[in-house]
């Protein structure tokens, strides 16, 4: 298993292969639909020059983001005594990310996206040309997951919803298997056309 430490550089990044386990130590956030929406359109599209209301939580998510990772979770959260924590930190479907994930990564030089499910040929060319790759979290082990995160450091876009808001966290030992690397390689990709040749045979 490879260790890795965020920020990630490109170089470690480039070295991984589909198919590799890995875990991560570190600061991430969690992004879904309505964060993703988001930094699309106060971000991206303003060519990094973001209301004035959004230029502060901008420089945060530069600092967090370059060299870092997304997760793409609705994490089941607690608070006592003020302090927030995760009771469940399962991956939610990723493909729904598809329309955002490749700008948000060569804007913010996202190193790695985990979530479940995969992702389409957007985000596999933006890993070729970013440096960049996509990892898979267990499905189904939200409560196991939870467990290698250490810390919520803040959060961000709280009315967004708690699923969708970005929560800042720190994690040890995070599991997580690359499904989409940085040379074209796509484990997702693999399965669906030999499904699709093991069904041809069948019909």
């Amino acid at each position: 298993m490879r260790k890795l430490t965020i920020p990630i550089s490109e170089q470690e990044i480039r070295a991984l292969t589909v198919g590799e386990p890995v875990s991560l130590t570190g600061v991430m956030v969690t992004a879904r639909d309505a964060a993703h929406k988001y930094m699309i359109d106060n971000f991206i599209k303003t060519h990094g020059a973001p209301p004035a209301t959004e230029a502060a939580l901008y420089e945060e998510l530069k600092k967090i983001l370059g060299g870092g990772v997304i997760y793409h979770c609705g994490p089941v959260v607690q608070q006592t005594d003020g302090k927030w924590s995760f009771v469940a930190a399962g991956p939610t479907t990723s493909i729904r990310e598809e329309p955002y994930q490749d700008e948000v990564i060569g804007h913010f030089g996202v190193r790695a996206v985990i979530g479940k499910g995969g992702m389409g040929a957007k985000t596999l060319q933006a890993c070729q040309d970013y440096g960049a790759v996509y990892l898979h979290a267990i499905g189904g082990a939200a409560t196991f997951i939870a467990e290698s995160v250490k810390e919520v450091l803040t959060v961000y876009k709280l009315d967004f919803g708690v699923p969708e808001a970005f929560w800042v966290i720190r994690v040890e030992d995070f599991p997580a298997v690359v499904t989409m690397d940085s040379h074209g390689g796509s484990l997702h990709k693999q399965i669906k056309e030999q499904s699709a040749k093991a069904l041809a045979g069948l019909l």
